[in-house]
């Protein structure tokens, strides 16, 4: 039995990646998360930048803006003009919060407005207020102007979510706060997850092994999931996806299957590495069950646990306080974030 043969090539080449990139921080956002936090799989900002304070977007995320940016000009009908006299244009904001957009739309000016220039007050991660200037935007009138709508969508987008973001990690008190692969914009909500402080979880479906529900039960038709973990696990390439394995179970006695069998073949093989053990739909009651009786076992030093399906930030202290997870993941963060609204002014404000 095997879950991976139409796409573990592929998973080589991210996990290769894995091994040559930092896993360091890379904005503000980051400093918010506890210090263990920073070390789990699910962040995968090392993918979207390179090292360092000035490293710039990799050729992975670069490629993704790329197609993002001319989908939208191309929508509305946006271009270079490069006619009109010379304007200055100021973007401010109309509300607190987070401030995420800023590789985009360099990207936009770059590449799809060479007419015009950009000048930023602020970077990623900043907090803004009410009237605070973000940006001034110089060019001839019709590109300004042109651009113009564009450029305010991806920032009031992708700082919304930063926004939404730094308020669920400030809420999980030290719980790594995590999205999903549900995303409206792909990579770039991904990264606006990073910016405000969360963890963006898997990139895509190749970035690294996730064997869930319906692939027990596409493997083993008719067979109990308890007696399908097991055999999943050890379907695993241990060398090529032990840096970042997840398996989802139901219920506290899979979770206890999971560990074990993933216990046994780290052993075999002399390794550390911990499984990602996803707690499906199980709230934080049964998590902390789970996770006091894997302590018991010897089997909690095996296991990352995610809490995951219908985590709602109203209860992101319960789960701080009380389930012990390591992380909680959720959809909420990118499509329930909401837009932070930003203007522009011809000649400033």
């Amino acid at each position: 039995m095997t879950f991976l043969l139409a796409w573990r090539p592929l998973s080589r080449v991210w996990t290769h990646w894995d091994r040559l990139l930092s896993k360091t921080s890379t904005l503000q956002g980051g400093g918010a998360i506890r210090k263990h936090v920073e070390s789990l799989p699910h962040d995968r900002s090392h993918l979207l930048i390179h090292p360092g304070e000035s490293g710039g977007p990799t050729v992975l995320f670069r490629e993704s803006i790329g197609r993002w940016l001319d989908a939208h000009l191309s929508d509305d009908r946006a271009s270079d003009e490069g006619t009109g006299g010379v304007l200055n244009s100021v973007a401010f904001s109309k509300e607190t919060g987070t401030v995420c957009g800023k590789i985009p739309i360099d990207i936009l000016i770059e590449d799809f407005f060479p007419s015009c220039s950009i000048d930023w007050f602020v970077s990623d991660g900043d907090v803004i207020s009410p009237g605070e200037r973000v940006l001034t935007l110089r060019g001839p009138s019709d590109s300004v102007l042109s651009c113009e709508r564009v450029l305010l969508n991806i920032l009031g987008r992708l700082s919304g979510i930063a926004t939404l973001t730094s308020e669920w990690v400030r809420e999980a008190d030290g719980v790594g706060v995590a999205c999903t692969r549900k995303t409206s914009w792909g990579l770039l909500d991904k990264w606006a997850v990073h910016v405000g402080g969360g963890l963006t979880h898997r990139l895509s479906r190749r970035d690294a092994l996730m064997i869930k529900e319906n692939d027990m039960v596409a493997s083993n038709p008719g067979v109990d999931p308890l007696g399908s973990i097991p055999s999943a696990i050890s379907s695993i390439e241990l060398e090529a996806d032990a840096l970042f394995a997840v398996i989802e179970v139901q219920d506290s006695a899979q979770a206890i299957i999971a560990a074990r069998a993933w216990s046994e073949s780290q052993k075999t093989r002399n390794g550390t590495e911990p499984i990602v053990v996803l707690l499906d739909n199980m709230g934080p009651s049964e998590c902390c069950s789970t996770d006091e009786e894997l302590k018991r076992l010897g089997l909690r030093e095996w296991c990352i646990l995610e809490g995951s399906g219908g985590v709602k930030r109203e209860e992101l202290p319960t789960w701080a306080s009380v389930s012990g997870v390591d992380v909680v993941s959720s959809s909420e963060l990118n499509m329930n974030s909401g837009i932070l609204d930003f203007s522009m002014l011809i000649g400033g404000i």
